[in-house]
């Protein structure tokens, strides 16, 4: 078990993974103490039987597992268990293998509780010294499976050396039976600690606790310290860090350098101090490539340090209050407290040592190392080391530190520079007069991001920086952070809201949180914490769609979230942030219109023709969510989107498509970033009504549109998507703006243009250019449709006619079945209706053909039932024009139309594939159970609606094989559905799904089966 360093503070290293919440259960007390004594006393009878100790062992690791987290509620327990173990291992009768059991569970407790606390429960009487060293040298070091006896007799023993009395009354006659010296239990004990601070294990850690307790006692120091130090320095010269055993060697001996320096007597250990630092600094433990060893270098240098300086509390230092909760309550303000301390130690003229400076440096130098816990083992040295200094000299260590935030150093100098900080703002050393420069560094360490490849570094940084504002909160009085009251709030907002790490989200709303409870200062600070609170920062799109407009509804954060998402977010490297920094925008716009239309949109023209893609990406999307969103304000006072904004921002705007163009951006990468945004743009801007109705930029949007359409082949499949639905969406909205000379009335040449176009781009030989031909037509406004129906339907339904035979296409017939319900929508019903312009009763039986025969497609290949996709789409499809046509022509749909539509729905309802099924069974009800309209000619329906009563619409669920099959296979009693259920329930039988079959089976009895046959 390694020994951490329990010093307290809210850390501000990398944060674990943004994407889990820990939901932590908190436990009243130690509620499993009857079952662990049951288990304990059971140890006696289980101790020879492996298999009932490796059960035994499991139990109590559950049990104390429970209470990693609240570890304290094991303390009034902790005697008890420790005293029945400690029976079994005293007793006499005990076999060897009950009592490594009984040490084994004293690990696992004083793993949970920690060794610090633990230990002090063993007894530490004269008479137990004897026993527990001789019990330890019966062990044997190289035992892998007894480690834990060692290590926590090593601990018993560093109890034992505690007493009060010196151990050469412990030797008696040093002279053996045989006439040999026996050896003294002093060496005896510090040669155990020698061996075992050289083993590769566990112990090795024990052993170090031993050397710091045993080698600071009264006599042994006199005797052994300086032996033990030339030791000590003689292994930690002859080992490097190549080999694993010498790394260990090394680990141990640093431990134990480190533990004895923090727990011995400084004009004991003055001495000794600048031999141990000299063959520290020789040895370049900074160089080396173990994280572990350059921590516990900084350390051993950190309490060198306070070695040579005399311990002291510095008389300069910023004090807030009072230790004391009582004290700070009693008194109606907070004064600086000034120290009881002896006049010599006021006294600030005192020779600081040479060695002082070299220890300052080894910790600066460790504030850059790339490991966090170098880091942060260096930030609280040069905390503790600063408290002891002058003035003067201490407030060149902090203009050391603030030396880190330079943007030539890396990420890892602005972390540790960020625990450094918070170190000695918590402790008192950062004086006020110093925050008019470390606040400004704060502030852009809470933005801090540095792109690297893909990725970007950084997110620890501003991890940090909200524990210094953290820290700052509990240190100063509120009239010193009054300056920088509106800086620190709003960039703790904006790095609460807006940060793509939920870690720094949370950090930062916990630092708010507690500037707001301690300073009282923040702007509608209470508020803000409401709806920005733990919980609600840890969803991105709240974030960003949600809790920012709220937080800019308060005018001291709103220009300050805009201006972020200007400069520091539409150009982030993550595409899901730039998106939704836009969104954001579009949501700002109502609370500063005035300053988006004339300073923000002006603003981002250039950057989206610039030259950085991500930048440009970012601000098409921008320019276009702001436009619209100016839009839709102007609505609301009667004016047109040009009256808002400015004739040159009009003129960039439609500039954008025809540059990107001239530049050749389209291609490539990059033209699936631009291609998607630009169609974006283009619809943002029809929906916005800009004048441009017979400008040339019209058709260069068009062209852009088409040009997309014919290569989607040539787009990657992880923007496909996107791509795809960007074109539909820009289309859709391009036709109903543009293309009408007048409301309902088309242009017949761009109506023959587009349809000829994307008819005939039904029949490419790419599939891709078929799926966004078919979603092209069925986004086509309804004044486009309009005398052109039958020949779209036609080529939607000969394209998936055909490749249905021919087995390939796919996800274009899938698209033509989407297109064809789309198409019926957009185009109304009426019964007597001219089929080229309406769903009526000529052209219906043909639809439904279509949709129909859509639902026994079975395709499959390499990718598996490719066919449910288009078996999916039509389910979807049958639902929309069923009921569009049952609420305004239901004269025309037939009975047999019906019958077959609720049977194939009846049949999909009772396959193997869970997502299809769930789709068709709640299709399946919400068509039984339509009100408004109601559908008719259901066959069976009063039965059916005994079998699926209406509750069932929202309790059955779909998914689960055995609530599905339960009532599915009831309707093999009604004749209109026996057919089609059991070719559905056939499939599933002959499925291989495992979850599936044995819930087939349950429901249908044998007799069911044979009077269906």
């Amino acid at each position: 078990m390694a020994l951490p360093d329990n010093d307290g503070g809210m850390t501000g290293g990398e944060g674990g993974d943004s994407d889990i919440l820990a939901k932590t259960c908190l436990l009243g007390g130690f509620s499993d103490s009857d079952e662990t004594k049951t288990i304990i006393s059971s140890l006696p009878e289980i101790h020879g039987d492996v298999t009932a100790t490796e059960v035994t062992m499991q139990k109590i690791l559950v049990i104390m597992n429970r209470y990693q987290e609240q570890p304290h509620l094991l303390d009034p327990h902790l005697d008890w268990m420790v005293n029945m173990l400690l029976e079994f291992i005293r007793s006499e009768t005990s076999p060897p293998s009950l009592v490594h059991l009984s040490f084994k569970f004293l690990y696992i407790i004083c793993k949970v509780r920690g060794y610090k606390v633990f230990m002090q429960l063993f007894p530490h009487e004269v008479a137990d010294v004897q026993p527990v060293l001789d019990l330890l040298l019966r062990q044997d070091p190289k035992d892998n499976e007894t480690w834990e006896t060692r290590y926590m007799l090593l601990l018993w023993l560093s109890m034992t050396c505690l007493i009060p009395f010196d151990l050469y009354r412990l030797d008696g006659h040093l002279e053996s039976d045989g006439g040999h010296a026996r050896e003294s239990t002093m060496d005896r004990i510090l040669g155990i600690a020698k061996s075992y601070l050289v083993v590769s294990d566990t112990p090795r850690d024990a052993a170090s606790v031993l050397v710091s307790k045993f080698m600071t006692r009264p006599d042994v120091k006199q005797k052994r310290l300086g032996d033990f130090l030339d030791w000590s320095l003689t292994i930690l010269s002859q080992t490097n860090d190549q080999s694993m055993t010498d790394i260990m060697v090394l680990d141990g001996i640093l431990q134990s350098l480190a533990k004895l320096l923090k727990h011995g007597k400084r004009d004991d250990l003055l001495q000794y101090a600048p031999t141990v630092l000299q063959s520290l600094k020789q040895k370049h433990l900074s160089d080396s490539n173990q994280a572990m060893l350059r921590k516990l270098g900084v350390k051993l240098t950190q309490r060198l340090g306070l070695t040579f300086l005399k311990p002291r509390l510095a008389s300069w230092r910023y004090q807030r209050g009072s230790r004391s909760l009582a004290a700070n309550l009693s008194m109606p303000q907070s004064y600086p407290v000034s120290p009881n301390l002896e006049p010599q130690e006021l006294d600030e003229d005192y020779d600081i040592p040479e060695e002082v400076e070299t220890v300052i440096d080894h910790l600066l130098v460790g504030l850059k190392d790339k490991e966090t816990i170098v880091r942060w083992s260096a930030a609280k040295g040069i905390g503790r080391v600063t408290g002891r200094l002058p003035k003067e000299l201490a407030d060149e260590v902090v203009g050391s530190v603030l030396d880190c935030f330079s943007f030539q150093e890396t990420d890892n100098a602005w972390h540790g520079g960020c625990l450094a900080l918070a170190e000695l703002g918590r402790r008192g050393l950062l004086l006020p007069s110093r925050l008019k420069d470390v606040v400004p560094l704060i502030i852009k360490s809470l933005t801090y991001e540095e792109k690297r490849g893909a990725c970007s570094v950084g997110s620890n940084v501003r991890d940090a920086a909200c524990y210094v504002c953290w820290s700052f909160a509990r240190a100063y009085e509120p009239k010193e952070l009054t300056p920088f009251v509106i800086q620190i709030a709003s960039a703790l907002v904006i790095t609460a809201v807006f940060d793509r790490d939920v870690n720094c989200r949370r950090a930062a709303s916990a630092a708010f949180q507690e500037n707001v409870g301690r300073q009282g200062t923040f702007p509608h600070g209470i508020d803000i914490l409401t709806a920005a609170d733990y919980y609600s920062v840890g969803n991105l799109s709240n974030c960003y769609l949600n809790i920012s407009v709220y937080v800019a509804n308060f005018p001291e954060y709103t220009k300050a979230l805009i201006d972020h998402l200007i400069e520091m977010k539409i150009n982030h490297w993550d595409s899901v942030v730039r998106e939704f920094s836009t969104k954001a925008l579009h949501n700002l716009t109502p609370q500063a219109p005035e300053y988006m239309g004339t300073t923000v949109l002006p603003q981002l023209l250039p950057v989206a023709v610039g030259i950085d893609l991500h930048s440009r990406h970012g601000a098409i999307l921008a320019c276009a969510e702001i436009t619209h969103a100016l839009y839709k304000l102007g609505l609301q006072n009667n004016r047109s989107v040009v009256d808002i904004i400015s004739s040159e921002c009009v003129e960039g705007l439609k500039n954008i498509h025809q540059m990107i163009h001239d530049r050749k951006q389209y291609r490539g990468y990059g033209g699936e970033l631009m291609r998607p945004a630009v169609c974006c743009l283009i619809e943002k801007l029809s929906l916005s009504k800009l004048p441009v109705k017979d400008d040339p930029v019209i058709g260069g949007w068009q062209w852009l549109i088409d040009d997309t359409i014919k290569n989607l082949h040539l787009v990657s499949s992880g923007a496909l998507d996107n791509i795809m639905a960007s074109v539909v969406t820009a289309l859709s909205a391009l036709c109903e703006e543009y293309y009408q000379i007048e409301p309902g009335q088309d242009n017949s040449e761009v109506q023959n243009v587009l349809i000829s176009q994307y008819i005939n781009g039904l029949q490419s030989p790419q599939m891709l250019t078929r799926c966004g031909s078919a979603l092209a037509l069925g986004a086509l406004p309804t004044f486009l449709i309009h005398s052109k129906m039958k020949q779209i339907l036609e080529g939607l339904r000969q394209m998936s006619v055909k490749s249905q035979e021919e087995g390939n296409f796919t996800e274009a017939r899938r698209d033509a079945i989407k297109a064809i319900s789309q198409v019926c929508v957009k185009a109304g019903v009426c019964a007597d209706g001219c089929p080229d312009s309406v769903l009526c009763s000529e052209n219906l039986p043909e639809v439904y053909e279509v949709l129909l025969n859509s639902m026994s497609d079975y395709t499959t290949d390499s990718r598996g039932d490719v066919g449910a996709w288009v078996r999916e789409a039509a389910m979807t499809s049958l639902m929309d024009v069923t009921l569009l046509v049952s609420g305004t022509a239901p004269e025309i749909l037939s009975p047999d139309l019906v019958r077959r539509m609720m049977c194939c729905l009846a049949q999909q309802a009772a396959e193997k594939i869970d997502r299809y099924r769930d789709h068709a069974g709640n299709i399946f009800l919400q068509l039984l159970h339509s009100n408004d309209p109601v559908i008719p000619h259901i066959p069976h329906q009063e039965e059916l609606l005994a079998i699926f009563p209406l509750a069932t619409k929202t309790t059955l669920n779909w998914k689960a094989p055995s609530q599905a099959f339960q009532y599915i296979t009831r309707l093999l009693g009604l004749s209109h559905y026996q057919y089609h259920t059991l070719l559905g329930l056939t499939v599933s039988v002959g499925g291989i799904t495992e979850s599936t079959v044995p819930h087939l089976f349950e429901p249908i009895s044998p007799v069911k089966i044979w009077t269906i046959c």
